[in-house]
């Protein structure tokens, strides 16, 4: 169901007054003022008279309808339509929706992922959230409290809302990042081995986000080099900022892959390690059990001539010698590390 979060206009930078989705097609055309509509979760009737009132294009109308689409940024006459995805985390309780079969794989927190299209133009702004996505009541409050900043038109409150999802990256990687450390640990710590399925899900994870923040830099560079009539020039800094801290959070999440690329090929080695301990520990003891295996089948061939088993002290030495064959074997594979 469609909420109309907020429909408001403002003139010169300053909040003019609440605008009613039917009368909005009035206000845009006035000398400085634009409007800032926000939805969350717009159907069909809704984005058509959103189409009507803003004068949008119909494909971009289409795609708008459309919850799943790909972060991207397209032109359609004198407006933007921009595509963003946007991650937050969650804590999961004990219930039985969010139950995970395997227990390696539950986390204390998961990652929700959603979306935000905005409609640019030179007099308004459109922002329709989809999914699982924080509102933009502290954008909105933040951007109101600089007037200054509002007079440049709908390209700040965009800023700002575009800032606003790529500082919720940062969060959920270092999360990820917690997730990594903590695993990294237990491939020392831990005296079992790791199941590989909780590597494959971290970076199934990572990848996830990875795929989610990586547009959001090509969409940033268009927009500090592209469309002057919307972005003036002196914003085009606070987008290069944005550019900046995706590009630094995809570079962390490069790394963070490889160093769990390099946390599988230990886990495997540790793992051949501990077969191999295991493996050294069975052969040792099958050296010392094979010494009196040895002994002690030889007095159970039936051979007529067997002198020694004339002597009366014969079954003494022998188990004596048995006996001290094995500890000196013993001895010597202990100091050699195979016990």
């Amino acid at each position: 169901m469609t909420k109309i979060v907020n429909s408001v206009a403002y003139r010169n930078g300053t909040r003019l007054a609440d605008i009613p989705l039917v009368d909005i097609s009035e206000v845009v055309p006035q000398a400085d003022t634009f409007v800032w509509l926000g939805l969350h979760e717009a159907d069909a009737s809704v984005l058509s008279q959103v189409q009507e009132e803003f004068s949008l294009h119909e494909l971009a109308i289409e795609d708008a309808r459309n919850a799943h689409q790909r972060s991207k940024i397209e032109t359609y006459g004198d407006s933007l339509f921009i595509v963003l995805k946007t991650a937050q985390l969650k804590t999961v309780g004990d219930t039985e929706e969010n139950a995970v079969d395997d227990p390696a794989l539950a986390d204390d927190c998961v990652v929700e992922y959603g979306e935000t299209h905005f409609f640019v133009g030179r007099n308004f702004l459109v922002s329709i959230r989809h999914g699982n996505s924080q509102g933009y009541e502290t954008v909105r409050r933040h951007c109101e409290a600089r007037p200054d900043m509002m007079k440049r038109g709908p390209a700040y409150p965009l800023y700002a809302l575009m800032d606003f999802i790529a500082d919720n990256y940062q969060p959920v990687f270092e999360k990820l990042e917690e997730e990594f450390e903590k695993l990294e640990a237990e491939i020392f710590d831990s005296p079992i081995d790791l199941p590989l399925s909780r590597f494959y899900h971290l970076k199934g994870k990572l990848q996830r986000l990875r795929n989610v923040v990586l547009p959001v830099e090509d969409i940033c560079m268009q927009l500090t080099r592209l469309h002057p009539e919307l972005i003036d020039k002196d914003l085009r800094a606070y987008f290069r900022d944005i550019h900046d801290h995706v590009a630094r959070t995809i570079e962390a999440l490069d790394n963070l892959r490889e160093m769990l690329s390099t946390a599988m090929s230990v886990n495997l080695a540790m793992v051949t390690m501990r077969q191999n301990d295991v493996v050294k520990r069975l052969a040792g003891w099958g050296a010392i059990l094979a010494l009196p295996t040895v002994v002690f089948s030889l007095y159970g061939m039936n051979f007529d001539f067997m002198p020694e088993l004339k002597w009366h002290l014969a079954y003494p030495v022998v188990l004596a010698s048995t006996a001290i064959g094995c500890s000196l074997l013993y001895r010597k594979l202990k100091q050699s590390g195979w016990l």
